[in-house]
């Protein structure tokens, strides 16, 4: 398909159900919309990316964490729709539709993203600031580097913005060896 047909097929203003849409149709990319109405198109997890996700899912689950409290890739509406790797929340809270199918944050403790390949400045920048004006309490961001380094944030009521938790960075085979606490 060309992007002249592309382009003449997409709405002049992206709503968060043409998002779903978008994603339901299309399997093989991931979509976003930020609240200012930039569509970003991903390509799906890579091998690496899905196992530090699927390892995260697991320390939770083996933790007590039901699988209504830990969930991967639930679009969450914070304006505009973003899909974070796993989000953790609260018990009897599990992800609900707000505006759209995409979730509200009513529950949610903890966002994660998984910094990827040409997403890094979304990653670690853009994605920290939306979650934390939605007020999600926690935002966990994990770099593709030689030891996986997890900086974990919490929303600092004062600020509104994310401080780093305990230092911030530790190896993620550190983290997996801890007591998951999102509370």
């Amino acid at each position: 398909m060309s992007a002249e047909t592309v382009g003449a097929e997409m709405p002049t203003h992206v709503t968060l159900d043409d998002l779903a849409a978008m994603a339901a149709a299309d399997e093989n990319h991931r979509y976003e919309l930020s609240p200012q109405g930039g569509l970003s198109v991903m390509p799906p997890a890579d091998p690496d990316h899905a196992l530090l996700v699927s390892r995260m899912f697991a320390w939770f689950i083996t933790h007590g964490y039901g699988p209504e409290q830990v969930v991967t890739d639930c679009g969450i509406d914070v304006g505009g729709g973003r899909v974070p790797d796993l989000t953790v929340w609260a018990k009897g809270l599990p992800p609900r539709p707000a505006r759209s199918s995409y979730a509200g944050t009513k529950g949610l403790l903890l966002a994660v993203e998984i910094v990827f390949p040409g997403s890094e400045v979304v990653d670690r920048i853009t994605k920290k600031v939306e979650y934390a004006k939605a007020g999600i309490p926690r935002y966990w961001l994990v770099e593709r580097d030689g030891g996986n380094t997890v900086f974990r944030h919490a929303l600092n009521p004062d600020t509104g913005g994310y401080d780093l938790v305990d230092g911030g960075a530790q190896p993620l085979a550190w983290l997996l060896r801890t007591m998951p606490d999102v509370s």
